[in-house]
């Protein structure tokens, strides 16, 4: 049997791995053995950091709401539970730029929380069910739904023998 070599292979994966480890210092750019181990660990890094990018961005947004509401006498914690119990839902991102470009309109948030945690205003919560009644009070075009969606709707409106009815007797029937 023939002896097969394997160096045209082995030589682009070697360029492979080179090409990527482009700019990196010392022999991690120049040996291919170097500059594969620096590459996983680079991936480890990168993996690790993404995560941890996410951390650091929510810590720097905590202490810029945390500055702002130091300045209208009120502690971050205090803040955060004031604006659950009033129902205003907003997101760190957008709480800090509020302290940074608009101090005025967080200082009125500010306002709200206090109020709520003073007990004068009540959360206004809307339920899922009450939801789903008002789409459901709300005219439904069935001629553009199928067949599935038809008999899950007579399903629900308690229509007998539902399953056995082709598209224009559910029609028929949820009309």
């Amino acid at each position: 049997m023939a002896r097969v070599k394997s160096g045209l292979v082995t030589k682009r994966r070697h360029k492979k791995i080179l090409k990527r480890a482009k700019g990196y210092f010392g022999s991690k750019h120049r040996l291919y053995k170097t500059a594969k181990e620096q590459l996983m660990h680079s991936g480890a890094y990168a993996y690790r950091d993404r995560r941890q990018n996410k951390r650091n961005f929510r810590k720097l947004w905590i202490t810029r709401i945390n500055a702002e509401c130091r300045n209208n006498n009120i502690s971050y914690s205090k803040f955060i539970n004031g604006l659950n119990k009033a129902g205003i839902v907003i997101n760190r991102k957008m709480l800090s730029e509020l302290a940074i470009n608009d101090p005025k309109t967080f200082s009125e948030l500010v306002k709200q929380a206090n109020d709520a945690l003073n007990g004068k205003v009540k959360k206004t919560t809307v339920k899922k069910e009450e939801t789903k009644k008002e789409v459901k009070k709300e005219k439904v075009d069935y001629s553009k739904m199928t067949v599935a969606e038809l008999k899950k709707v007579a399903k629900e409106k308690n229509i007998e023998n539902y399953s056995k009815m082709k598209k224009d007797e559910l029609l028929k029937a949820l009309k």
